[in-house]
């Protein structure tokens, strides 16, 4: 049986999960990196994209993380970010029409936008559009993951 180590998948609002898995990958702002039993000590910044546990009995589960900082050692790893998401949970009506928004926004150019913030609007929604059409079309929606 592979080993596993303790995740926590944390936002400034609430514990998302703590589990038991065998391997995290992660969005990290140099390219995506994986983290299995008795890693290395790390802390490295994530860039928002999609964040897979595997679980010891092989089931995966795909999380939409907006970014934050991943942290690594004595076999556990902690994710802090603004929003993470279940992508069997993300409403993709809600994540097109926040896509939408963020790109009219960005069409108009209209006098004061932030337009730092608003593709940062735009990289979030498509991230939720990916992650969630990703899992819609797997087991891990359905649960049989």
């Amino acid at each position: 049986m592979a080993q596993t180590f303790t995740v926590r998948l944390l936002t400034a609002g609430k514990t998302v999960l703590e589990a038991q898995v065998v391997a995290l990958q992660a969005p990290g702002s140099e390219g995506f990196l994986g983290v299995l039993a008795h890693h290395a000590p790390l802390v490295t910044l994530l860039r928002p994209g999609p964040l897979t546990l595997t679980r010891p009995d092989g089931a995966r589960e795909v999380f939409a993380v907006s970014g934050g900082f991943l942290e690594v050692a004595r076999n556990w790893a902690v994710v802090l970010a603004d929003a993470i998401e279940r992508g069997a949970e993300i409403d993709l009506s809600r994540a097109e029409a926040a896509r939408d928004r963020a790109l009219r926004r960005l069409r108009e150019q209209a006098p004061g936008l932030d337009s730092v913030r608003a593709e940062a609007a735009l990289g979030r929604a498509l991230n939720r559009l990916r992650v969630g059409a990703g899992v819609g079309a797997g087991a891990e929606r359905s649960g049989q993951g």
